[in-house]
């Protein structure tokens, strides 16, 4: 529907953000189930993407809404609340899902396009106490900022608003992702692929997960082994046990995987841990970490759930052992879990 409303002078532009947003969504590396968003601002319109929609599928359903940029910019700039309701600025009616969450993020740019990812390797320094000095000379000649964590939103488009300065078109947003603009697709896409290219980590070397005793534990359980393989990597280094188990790193985390990783103890076992967890109504660990030999999700994770899971493997496996990392506080994390424009990007992702 979306191409099918737009005039003809907009139409090469729309298509091709719609290309690009499928191309980024593909890549485990950039974006991850439901994260991430692009737009593109044509005159006082903006086209972003939908709350709970999936970039990769941008080519096959209607994941763009639009909304009117005049009166969301002022309430941005007068601090006002609706800000954070994205839904009351849709301009069209006919379109009935809710735009991104971080609408008012792309609204502060002037550049037409903005495209916001979850890129791995941005990750693996953003989550960083010392990121700054872990990016600086990597971003070297670049226009770009780093913006310590805030609550996805109209609060962090504040936060970014105030640390742009003229020509700023990369922002690096401290335990969250990557923010660029341009005045093309071309030119954001060029931009991010720069960004991801100079900010690379290898990752450590694999160990090799005791796949057997997985399957033993998991057997008359709700859990399995997982369907990427290289995710038991978060279970067979100690220090990596210590840096999943410690508390959450980002937003997507948080809302597709809960705010603890469990580990699993000597002599414990999965039914005795769902068996506390229901005894005290909480849930029951999407995935469990048996240090030494991998890990196990449960049967019932979500395809978004397992999205992250890997996300957080591929992650920590390029940060090193000594690196000092931030981890979201518990009034963060509250902040995400109890958020109605969460829980229905989540809804929608309940697959």
């Amino acid at each position: 529907m979306t191409l099918q409303r737009l005039p003809d002078e907009q139409l090469a532009d729309m298509a091709e953000l719609i290309r690009v947003s499928a191309m980024l969504g593909a890549d485990p590396m950039l974006v991850q189930s439901a994260g991430g968003n692009t737009s593109i601002k044509q005159n006082d319109r903006m086209w972003i993407k939908a709350s709970g929609t999936l970039l990769e599928e941008a080519q096959d359903k209607d994941i763009f809404v639009p909304v009117d940029l005049p009166p969301l910019r002022r309430c941005i700039a007068q601090g006002d609340p609706q800000a954070d309701q994205p839904q009351a600025f849709l301009s069209d009616a006919a379109y009935t899902l809710r735009p991104s969450i971080e609408t008012s993020l792309h609204a502060i740019f002037e550049q037409r396009v903005v495209l916001h990812v979850h890129c791995i390797h941005t990750l693996a320094h953003a989550i960083r106490t010392d990121a700054l000095e872990s990016i600086s000379h990597r971003l070297e000649g670049l226009d770009w900022v780093i913006v310590p964590y805030t609550k996805p939103g109209a609060n962090l488009a504040k936060t970014v608003s105030k640390s742009l300065r003229m020509n700023t078109n990369i922002v690096i947003l401290a335990n969250h992702g990557l923010l660029v603009a341009g005045d093309s697709v071309e030119q954001a896409l060029s931009r991010v692929l720069e960004v991801h290219e100079r900010l690379a980590i290898d990752p450590a070397a694999k160990r090799t997960p005791d796949v057997k005793a997985l399957a033993q534990l998991a057997e008359g359980t709700a859990y399995e082994l997982p369907e990427h393989a290289p995710v038991h990597q978060l279970a067979l280094e100690p220090h990596r046990v210590q840096q999943a188990s410690s508390g959450s790193l980002y937003p997507d985390h948080v809302i597709f995987c809960g705010v603890a990783v469990t580990v699993l103890e000597p002599g414990d076992d999965l039914n005795s841990i769902e068996h506390r967890c229901a005894e005290v109504d909480c849930r029951a660990p999407v995935f469990v970490l048996v240090p030494g030999a991998g890990v196990l999700v449960r049967r019932d994770a979500s395809k978004g759930t397992r999205a992250l899971i890997r996300c957080l493997a591929d992650v920590l496996v390029r940060v090193p052992a000594e690196a000092p990392l931030n981890y979201l506080s518990d009034a963060q994390n509250s902040e995400l879990l109890n958020w109605d424009a969460e829980q229905y990007r989540q809804a929608l992702n309940a697959r």
